[in-house]
């Protein structure tokens, strides 16, 4: 049985500081930012309050904001440095910016599996920024999902299990992409080498929150380390399925001029392919990342029991009751509850 979500207790629904409005959406992660005009510049207080929200909700939404290709790479960097991906559509004169642009004649690739970006990467991006441009009438949301919140809703047995262990990372779901001609062969092994498999801590720790997170994929994430395969892919099989659950999950219905920005070092996402043939365009900027730090191997002596306490004065099984059954006084029995 799934933990109860306790993740909005003592938080307040809605935080306004430096003109800037936080209004927190989802129980584990999502905060829509109100107040700011991303074509114009952010002030330092303003900026503040608006990184401080992503560390803490994990994903940030921000409506009708009719900004340019440029303005969106503007305030990524305000971030930080951004990178390129290795197989994405480019812009022609931005390589920073990638431009997604899905229609009957161009489907969707890789997009529907659950997966933090680029894992395949010694150094993980930090966040990504997504642009809408254009929508389909149905269709066409983004999943998101807290990986702090999965990794506290495990057992704390599996969160000992589980703290030290490494998991291999590798960029498979693209090596389709070269497997037509004699040409793509090379190039394959060029990504090989520039791209080598990748060891992360099967639970890392955010670099800023200090949080605990499951950093596990099924996309990238192909064995666990000095496991046998068959052991490794049943505990993979688990921790993937910590994504699935729908209390650390929030849905984004995307508009046009919505922008999504996640933390990359705490989250999932899966961008639903239930569009097609109808057309979606969207654009997206990555932020550079650092080194990906684990946690030590927990002390067994210091694992909390699997089962949550629930106070005494706390209906346990929601006003559910067994139909007792009871004999009256002339020996007819009927249920205890009837009328």
């Amino acid at each position: 049985m799934n933990k109860p979500v306790d993740s909005w207790r003592g938080r307040p629904i809605t935080v306004e500081c430096s003109g800037v409005t936080v209004t927190r959406l989802g129980a584990s992660l999502g905060a829509e930012i109100s107040g700011v005009d991303l074509r114009q510049p952010l002030s330092d207080e303003a900026f503040n309050v608006i990184q401080n929200a992503l560390v803490e909700h994990e994903l940030i939404i921000f409506r009708n904001q009719e900004i340019t290709s440029g303005n969106l790479i503007d305030f990524g960097r305000r971030f930080g440095e951004l990178t390129v991906h290795p197989f994405a559509p480019h812009d022609e004169k931005a390589s920073v910016l990638i431009k997604f642009r899905n229609d009957e004649n161009n489907r969707p690739f890789a997009t529907d599996v659950w997966h933090s970006d680029e894992t395949f990467r010694s150094e993980p991006p930090m966040a990504t920024i997504l642009c809408a441009k254009l929508v389909p009438a149905i269709g066409g949301d983004t999943i998101f999902a807290s990986m702090s919140a999965a990794f506290d809703g495990l057992s704390g047995r599996m969160q000992q299990f589980i703290s030290g262990l490494e998991a291999i990372h590798d960029w498979k779901p693209f090596k389709r992409l070269f497997d037509n001609t004699e040409e793509d062969r090379k190039n394959r092994q060029h990504f090989e080498l520039l791209y080598p498999p990748q060891q992360h801590p099967v639970v890392r720790v955010h670099p800023v929150s200090g949080r605990k997170v499951l950093f596990v994929n099924p996309q990238f994430t192909i064995a666990i380390k000095d496991m046998d395969e068959r052991e490794g892919r049943s505990l993979l099989d688990t921790l993937f399925h910590q994504a699935l659950i729908p209390e650390y999950q929030f849905r984004l219905h995307w508009a046009p001029h919505t922008i999504a920005m996640w933390d990359n070092r705490s989250t999932q996402h899966y961008a639903v392919n239930d569009y097609y043939p109808q057309r979606r365009f969207m654009e997206r900027v990555t932020l550079r990342g650092g080194p990906v730090i684990g946690v030590k191997r927990a002390d067994p002596d210091g694992v909390r029991k699997a089962k949550s306490l629930v106070p005494a004065n706390v209906e346990r099984y929601g006003g559910h009751r067994p139909h007792r059954q009871v004999q009256s006084k002339t020996g007819q029995v009927g249920g205890a509850d009837s009328a």
